[in-house]
């Protein structure tokens, strides 16, 4: 083992709260390393996650319009063809730029990255495992444990890294699947079925509980279902898969007390659970709870003196925005004593379309709490601007304190929600009334007008329905 290298602070994993954490405390002054297994930086999310599935989402959105719908805006295009290689070939230009751009904030702010998997060596100490077996120790007062997530497995789903897997194969087919099942009705399975589904595959979801996108605004989810299912995705709710295994050149998928399906591709899309294997986590005297996270204080704190956890190992939702602020409050703490996360206004966006986008609390969150509200909404329908982009499916929905009028939570389906969101956010960080939102003046025509004319409906004074 080479020299003991020290540090002010190293981070473990170089996902979006490893590298944004490590940018942070470099600003700050902190002598900062990072520690990450995979040749390229930004986790999951931007090499197998958020960002390569947004660019196909992207993609085979273009395709099926230039198919569909570009002739009604007087754009004729003949014989449309999918080149998927080419779709494939900018997905990994995007993740290249990207992981390179990470790669260069490092040198810029002067992060020293340690390729290799990271482990807890006791109070203070890291040790670097390179692939070829070398092993690196380095020191620091403050280590923060951002090693983010990995898939849920299902008991009886039998991987095989192509045709049964999961996101990360789902994101690298090189041929559309003929019939591509998606176990699990969250936003992972809804999102990568839409590309598929948009590519020419036919595409049937399975889902355990009796609807989709489970702990989403119940109203929103009910629409989304109605909507997907116009645009040909099956849905099979309430149904338990027992197992999906190869079968010469088809998939059997099993499901208890009803017919298996047969498939050519299966995307298993069930959950993610905190990455914490190999850790060695109890050389710190740190232990798991009962859902496989670390626990922590309000300050990041881990029960070992000096190591930290953020992101998704820790609690709260498993988003890469939220991994980025946890990472900052935790450093910002570390370095000027204050570091503030408010769970509670972490957006939550699933990109399909139409998009879903919410923040704060839904209805049911609200009547399960026994606090009374006021609800406003409308619909895109009723937008000039919706109406010119064509895509008028869906509403706004704000609720407010019925005696304060503090907007409590917003939940949005409809073009760009995830971009809307973000108003209603920051209305509600800094305490906004739906009455704030009705009168700030919004952008003619602009979708987001829906959300000033939702806020109005919250008093009924709705002006363009």
């Amino acid at each position: 083992m080479s020299e003991l290298q020290t540090f002010d602070v190293i981070f473990i994993g170089g996902g979006p709260a490893g590298y944004t954490g490590a940018i942070r405390a470099a600003q700050l002054g902190q002598k900062v390393a990072c520690v990450e297994v995979e040749p390229r930086l930004g986790g999951t999310c931007l090499r197998v996650g958020c960002v390569p599935s947004k660019a196909l989402l992207e993609s085979s959105e273009k395709f099926l319009e230039t198919k569909n719908t570009l002739k009604k805006h007087g754009v004729l295009a003949e014989n449309v063809t999918l080149d998927l290689a080419t779709m494939q070939k900018r997905k990994e230009t995007i993740v290249t730029q990207l992981t390179g751009g990470i790669a260069g904030l490092f040198k810029k702010n002067k992060v020293t990255r340690f390729l290799g998997l990271g482990r807890l060596d006791g109070p203070g100490r890291v040790v670097v495992t390179a692939n070829d077996g070398t092993e690196t120790a380095i020191a620091a007062q403050h280590i923060i444990v951002a090693t983010g997530s990995v898939v849920t497995p299902l008991k009886g789903v039998e991987l095989d890294d192509n045709r049964i897997g999961t996101s990360t194969e789902a994101l690298a087919w090189q041929a559309v699947p003929e019939h591509l099942v998606v176990i699990g009705g969250g936003v992972i399975g809804l999102e990568l079925g839409s590309v598929w589904l948009r590519l020419g595959a036919k595409v049937t979801v399975l889902e355990y509980m009796d609807r989709i996108l489970a702990g989403t605004d119940a109203e929103v989810a009910t629409l989304a279902q109605k909507l997907f299912k116009r645009q040909g995705v099956d849905f099979k709710l309430g149904v338990r898969v027992t197992g999906a295994r190869l079968d010469g050149d088809q998939v059997v998928v099993d499901i208890a007390d009803a017919e298996s399906i047969r498939c050519s591709h299966v995307l298993l899309a069930v959950g993610r659970k905190p990455n914490t294997q190999g850790l060695a986590l109890e050389s710190c005297g740190i232990t798991t709870d009962t859902r496989g996270q670390i626990p922590v204080d309000g300050h990041f704190r881990t029960s070992a003196a000096g190591v930290y956890a953020v992101g998704d190992v820790i609690h709260g939702p498993m988003l890469a925005h939220k991994a980025e602020e946890d990472a900052v409050a935790c450093v910002e703490q570390i370095v000027n004593g204050y570091g503030h996360v408010d769970y509670n206004l972490v957006p939550g966006v699933v990109y399909t379309e139409p998009e879903i986008a919410t923040v704060g609390k839904s209805e049911e969150d609200l009547k399960k709490a026994e606090i009374s509200y006021r609800k406003g909404s409308f619909p895109f329908a009723a937008n000039a601007r919706a109406i010119a982009l064509g895509h008028t499916d869906g509403f706004v929905k704000i609720l407010a304190d019925a005696q304060t009028d503090r907007v409590l939570g917003c939940a949005i389906i409809g073009p760009r929600a995830g971009d809307l969101i973000a108003e209603v956010a920051a209305a509600m960080a800094f305490g906004a009334s739906s009455e704030d939102i009705a009168r700030t003046c919004h952008a003619h025509p602009s979708l987001a007008e829906v959300v000033k004319e939702a806020a109005l409906a919250v008093d009924g004074r709705a002006v363009n329905i």
